[in-house]
């Protein structure tokens, strides 16, 4: 009865005209930095942080969470339409949508996204309201050793993710963990593999890579060939909703999307992005004929769609209960919290309730608000498959380059994307997959600082990482699934199962 009484209060406190505005405001918001690439909720939350200066908390709060799972909405769009992941959750739709869209589908895959990210939403935020205080449980037995080995596990798993060759894709996360190591050392606060470049001090930024590799690397592999061989936007468009076929496959893809996305989003450390890749692998582990993936499969859509929206609403749980941010994003929650005068920790439940339980409320309101206002626009995106690439690209590169312009107001930025545009051209000649460099290159700086911090604490004593049963759990299941994809017998049906078209 408690949670029924939570509930009734922060509705009535959601259901004020200006909670309800400001909710609008940021779902809004949230979809169209989602859609237009280089602009994720970082950098919009950032420089809107002034702006709340001037409201109460709640609908502050109401408003910029609105701007986070927004972006998760619209995020899916530009990775599906021009693949071009906006935030790094979405690199995992861009490999199945992307070739929807090639197919003429690109409206059953936009469709799926929005209503399973919707379903998962939804659900994700019951996890949040019911479970906050038992989950939070959970995340307090995680320490360095235990993300050290979470982490190693995500990036083996990375590894049966990606398609094709098995040596291509350790290099390509090897590559991602060397290019994560650009930055400045956290320690020592000296600049590692910088150069002497000012600009990589602070580290390579995420969206340079994303949209090097996937946006001007795609772009520049399209202008390769001549256009009568192009197959980008020049297939009909089949219909903007799933067939009964696509609902059939994507709803069980949904649930098992809604359910990892759930338990990992409370995981402090990329838990959205990490949900997404762990969709991709088990929706293969599970299907009959894993070939189809990487080759338009609609569950390749719906399950990390499902699982990085579920993970960005339970991301809230051990930001709201414990003030720990569990990504950058809610980080700067925090530092609105701050702003507003409220100590971000479990004193939040007992001395702000009408903000907390308002602000879980506010989260079903936005995710309906949310499919009500992307799947009447799906058919707008669509439009965009009917404008010639001779016209798309320039359009495009624009809109990209004003993205990485605005990241920090520098030219370095849209320089360094365009060098790795011709990587990412070189890895599309080599058949190489980005998305395992992806990963590494986001998890390789948060494993080495969980690293460092686990053999401080245990005084260089590298068993600590085997003597602590969560850690020693995870490294054996990384293990183990080392050994099952080295098995002859599973080797071989796994290059029969991701041997690539020409």
């Amino acid at each position: 009865m408690d949670l029924l009484s939570n509930l009734a209060l922060g509705f009535g406190a959601a259901f004020t005209l200006q909670n309800l505005f400001y909710c609008f405001i940021g779902c809004l918001l949230g979809t169209l930095i989602g859609v237009l690439p280089g602009l994720g909720p970082v950098a919009t939350i950032a420089m809107l942080l002034p702006s709340i200066y001037a409201l109460d908390a709640t609908p502050a709060l109401i408003m910029l969470a609105g701007i986070y799972y927004g972006a998760q909405y619209g995020g899916s769009t530009t990775a599906i339409l021009i693949n071009v992941p906006g935030e790094s959750s979405s690199v995992v739709t861009a490999i199945d949508g992307y070739q929807m869209a090639r197919q003429g589908r690109a409206g059953a895959a936009l469709s799926s996204a929005a209503l399973g990210s919707f379903f998962a939403g939804s659900v994700a935020t019951l996890v949040l309201a019911a479970f906050a205080p038992p989950l939070t449980e959970v995340a307090f037995k995680f320490g360095p050793a235990e993300y050290f080995s979470l982490m190693v596990l995500g990036l083996i798993g990375s590894v049966v993710l990606a398609s094709g060759s098995l040596i291509k894709a350790i290099a390509m996360i090897l590559l991602g963990l060397l290019l994560g190591q650009i930055n400045t050392d956290v320690i020592s606060g000296v600049p590692r593999f910088s150069f002497d470049i000012a600009e990589l001090s602070d580290g390579i930024d995420f969206v340079v890579i994303a949209m090097g590799v996937f946006g001007f690397g795609e772009i520049i592999a399209n202008l390769s060939v001549p256009s009568a061989h192009r197959e980008v936007f020049t297939k009909d468009v089949k219909g903007l909703m799933p067939t009964k076929e696509d609902i059939r496959m994507a709803a069980p893809a949904v649930l098992r999307g809604t359910a990892l996305g759930s338990v990992l989003g409370v995981l402090p450390g990329g838990g959205a992005l990490l949900a997404s890749f762990a969709a991709y692998t088990l929706e293969k582990k599970v299907a009959k004929d894993a070939s189809r993936f990487g080759k338009g499969d609609i569950r390749g859509v719906a399950g990390p769609e499902s699982a990085n929206n579920a993970g960005a609403q339970t991301s809230f749980i051990p930001m709201l209960t414990l003030g720990i941010p569990p990504n950058a994003v809610m980080a700067l929650m925090v530092g609105a919290m701050t702003i507003k005068g409220i100590q971000p920790g479990p004193q939040v439940m007992s001395s702000n309730p009408e903000l907390f339980w308002g602000l879980i409320a506010s989260m079903w309101i936005g995710n309906l608000m949310l499919v009500i206002l992307n799947l009447p626009l799906i058919g707008i995106w669509i439009k965009l498959l009917t404008v010639p690439y001779r016209f798309l690209f320039p359009a495009i590169m624009v809109f990209c380059c004003i993205g990485l312009y605005t990241l920090n107001n520098n030219n370095f930025h849209v320089y360094l994307a365009a060098l790795f545009g011709l990587i990412g051209y070189a890895f599309y000649k080599l058949g190489c997959e980005p998305a395992p460099l992806l990963l590494g290159f986001i998890l390789g700086p948060m494993m080495e600082e969980n690293l460092r911090r686990a053999l401080l604490l245990s005084r260089g004593d590298w068993t600590a990482f085997v003597t602590r049963p969560l850690s020693a759990s995870l490294l054996a299941a990384a293990a183990a699934m080392v050994i099952i994809v080295l098995l002859p017998n599973i080797r071989r049906k796994r290059e029969e199962a991701f041997q690539e078209a020409d």
